[in-house]
């Protein structure tokens, strides 16, 4: 992706992204808006040639807008396929996010475990570190809180139980947030905006005001927008992650983003095991022995057959 221009551009990170205009925040100087440079589009198109998170080279132009000359690679990316008349397009949510912050309440409402499982894989899979913030703890306890969601600790997800309402776990989350760009999702209801408001006042007001711009609507306007926090680093909300599909995991790669499992899978009997049916599943052993935890297993069931295959019992002698 990356285009030879002269070093002497400036460069800067693309911030916000709404109707082909880029706000560039520079390393030096005021943010910039800008457009693409009419070259950079020439030619069959697969994706988004500039998205938000995006390093890129810009050249300033006298009427204080500026041309964007080129975009550097990417180290990684959130991303989705969208089907059009002349095939898959890839629409990339957001560049480059250090992490994923996948946020869920304890209660009120209850958490969605099956949700954030499929979560975890998406981030599993796009090389994405994820974060787990258990909100709402004041609503249960600390320890019906890590009844919840304890297991992924085990399995190697950092967790923060986080309070907006008694600050329990602000300091935390914001230590893990300062200097790096995150990617937050997770249902409606479960706090985000509070959250982000006690983390920064005002932030989660903001990065609401822009989901709304974002939601489903002939006529709704899409915007894509990070947001800087005052200590440095980025915040973006991503409405759009609920609705990734598993577009480009095979059936029997998906045990490979189930960290548990990884290492278990060269033990099982057959090398095409599926760990729904087979005898020798050494997944499926661990299950029964409480090495790997059955919600999780459950998920992964649920995955690979679909709600379909699941709900029709093509389950075969559950643990």
């Amino acid at each position: 992706m990356a285009q030879s221009v002269p070093e002497d551009l400036p460069r800067g990170l693309v911030i916000r992204s709404q109707s082909g205009f880029y706000t560039v925040h520079p390393e030096e100087g005021d943010d910039i808006v800008c457009r693409l440079r009419g070259k950079l589009k020439r030619g069959p198109r697969r994706g988004d040639i500039v998205a938000v998170g995006d390093w890129v080279r810009f050249r300033r132009l006298p009427d204080g807008t500026g041309l964007i000359e080129a975009v550097e690679p990417r180290v990684r990316k959130l991303s989705r396929m969208a089907p059009t008349p002349r095939g898959e397009y890839e629409q990339i949510i957001i560049a480059n996010p250090d992490q994923a912050v996948f946020v869920f309440a304890c209660a009120q409402p209850d958490p969605r475990l099956r949700m954030l499982d499929r979560f975890l894989v998406i981030s599993e899979k796009q090389e994405i570190p994820a974060l787990i913030v258990a909100n709402k703890v004041d609503l249960v306890g600390k320890d019906r809180a890590k009844e919840l969601f304890g297991h992924y600790e085990d399995i190697g997800y950092p967790v923060i139980y986080t309070s907006a309402a008694t600050g329990e776990g602000i300091d935390a989350l914001r230590e893990c947030l300062t200097g790096k760009v995150s990617v937050f999702a997770g249902p409606s209801g479960v706090g985000k905006s509070s959250l982000l408001n006690a983390v920064q006042p005002g932030l989660g007001l903001a990065v609401r005001e822009i989901s709304k711009a974002t939601g489903k609507g002939r006529h709704t306007t899409v915007v894509r927008q990070m947001f800087p926090l005052e200590g440095g680093g980025w915040v973006a909300d991503t409405p759009g992650l609920k609705a990734l599909s598993l577009w480009d995991i095979e059936p029997e790669e998906l045990d490979g983003y189930f960290p548990e499992f990884r290492d278990l899978v060269p033990l099982c009997q057959f090398s095409d095991c599926t760990h729904i049916h087979e005898p020798g599943c050494a997944i499926r052993e661990a299950v029964a022995e409480g090495r790997i935890h059955p919600e999780r297993y459950a998920s992964y069931v649920r995955m690979r057959l679909g709600e379909e295959g699941y709900e029709r019992g093509d389950l075969i002698d559950l643990p």
